[in-house]
This record gives structure tokens, C-alpha cells and sequence, in this order.
């Protein structure tokens, strides 16, 4: 990839009440809201998320939207202006789905691009209920912001809502990218 690399800043903090062009949503495959970053998402933007995503469903995504994919709505009431739904893997002791992690990520920021956005804020996708090990989960986002944040976008930022998590998305920024970017 060639262009201008966005800067990556970690804050540790409410991704609903990040003041960026676009948020990402750690949904369900559903689209309609659920627990954890997808409620607090669909709660504080209120009710056109919601219709966005009933629309959606109605539309193109009658199934639910696949994991690793993304699809862009209105931000409603959210201090953003589109916010991006991903549906993260469930972690496996049994099979690798890194590549279905890195695709959230990767998606996310393809279509943030596509939309003009010069800022994004992401969660630490799959690391909460779905029960991606942090370490990991960090190294994936990361190194996938790295090798997809281009231009238009300026700053990648994580939204981390504890100090594990902030410490841990920390020590992988720390870390030198990696010869191979993610795929």
C-alpha cells in the first residue's frame, strides 16, 4: 500500500464518546444491538442506528452480516458521523480465525477510506464476550492499522476501556511492524 500513514493514538476511555468522523461497532451478525460496545453503541446513538440497520437487514444483509465483514450507517446522536459495524470472531483454541480478525480491521478501514474519513475509533474488537486473548487481539489491530491506514485517514485511534487493555494495545504499538503485513 502507498500513501500518507495515519498516526495510531491509544486513549483510554468511552468509544461513544469519541469526536471522530467514524466509530466502529463490535456487532453482532444481527446488526440489531445486543450487549457490551454494539449496546452502548446503539443506546447513545439512539434510534436511527437502529432503523439504519433494520434497513440494512431488509436489504442487503437479510441474514446478518457475515463475521470479518463491515457496513457503514448514520452515527445518529453519537459525536461521529458514520459509525462502521464489524462482526468480530469468536476466539478458538481448536482453529486459527486470526484472518477473520485482521478482516474487521482491515474492512473497517477500506471502507472509512471509501467514506472520505480523516479519523476512526476502534475497540478492542472480539476481546470482550467473544474471548479474544488481548495480547493477541492488540498484536492483530495493530499490525493490520499499520499496513491499511492510509490516506485519507489521519489518526487511527483505540478506544480501550480499561487499563489492561490500554496497557496492552500500549506494548503493541511499541512493537516494530512486522515484515509481512496482515493480509
Amino acid at each position: 500500500m502507498t500513501g500518507a500513514r495515519a498516526e495510531i493514538v491509544l486513549v483510554r476511555g468511552d468509544i461513544t464518546e469519541q469526536e471522530v468522523d467514524v466509530v466502529v461497532n463490535a456487532a453482532n451478525s444481527s446488526l440489531l444491538g445486543g450487549g457490551g460496545v454494539d449496546g452502548a453503541i446503539h443506546r447513545r446513538g439512539g434510534p436511527a442506528i437502529l432503523a439504519a440497520c433494520r434497513a440494512l437487514r431488509a436489504s442487503h444483509y437479510g441474514k446478518g452480516l457475515k463475521t470479518g465483514r463491515a457496513v457503514a450507517t448514520t452515527a445518529g446522536l453519537l459525536p461521529a458521523r458514520h459509525v462502521i459495524h464489524t462482526v468480530g470472531p469468536v476466539w478458538s483454541k481448536t482453529e486459527d480465525r486470526s484472518a477473520l480478525l485482521v478482516s474487521c480491521y482491515r474492512e473497517s478501514l477500506a471502507l472509512a477510506r471509501e467514506l472520505g474519513a480523516e479519523s476512526i475509533a476502534f475497540p478492542a474488537i472480539s476481546t470482550g464476550i467473544y474471548g479474544w486473548p488481548m495480547r493477541d487481539g492488540a498484536d492483530i489491530a495493530v499490525a493490520t492499522a499499520r499496513a491499511h491506514g492510509i490516506a485519507p485517514l489521519k489518526e487511527i485511534r483505540f478506544v480501550l476501556f480499561d487499563t489492561t487493555a490500554y496497557e496492552t494495545f500500549a506494548e503493541s504499538l511499541r512493537l516494530e511492524p512486522p515484515d509481512q503485513p496482515p493480509a
